[in-house]
């Protein structure tokens, strides 16, 4: 199976900016199928958990309303060499989990 997704984060002083890019279709339930008129179902990233080593630095609830192969940038107190890793699970049972080194 291929990633799904990728992730960079980089420390300056004492902060860390990561950088999240997840490879999902994220459908809404609302859109229909041009050829069959039927709506095309609900499949979107439910949860995302980011972990730097044992501790939560984010969690976030999302709904239908974003957008295909989301983008997701977030800061963090941190420091190079921590392993960040992010989690998602979505509406269907589907779920990822990538990590990357703190540069």
């Amino acid at each position: 199976m291929a990633k799904k997704t990728k992730i960079r984060a980089k420390e300056k002083g004492g902060i860390v900016t990561a950088k999240v890019l997840m490879n999902h279709p994220m459908e809404t339930g609302l859109r229909k199928n041009k050829k069959t008129g039927k709506k095309i179902p609900a499949h979107f990233i439910q949860e995302v958990i980011a972990k730097a080593g044992d501790s939560t630095v984010l969690e976030a609830f999302w709904a239908g309303g974003i957008s295909k192969n989301p983008y997701l940038s977030f800061k963090y107190k941190g420091s190079k060499g921590d392993m960040l890793t992010i989690s998602w699970i979505d509406n269907q049972g589907a779920s990822e989990s990538q990590s990357a080194k703190v540069k």
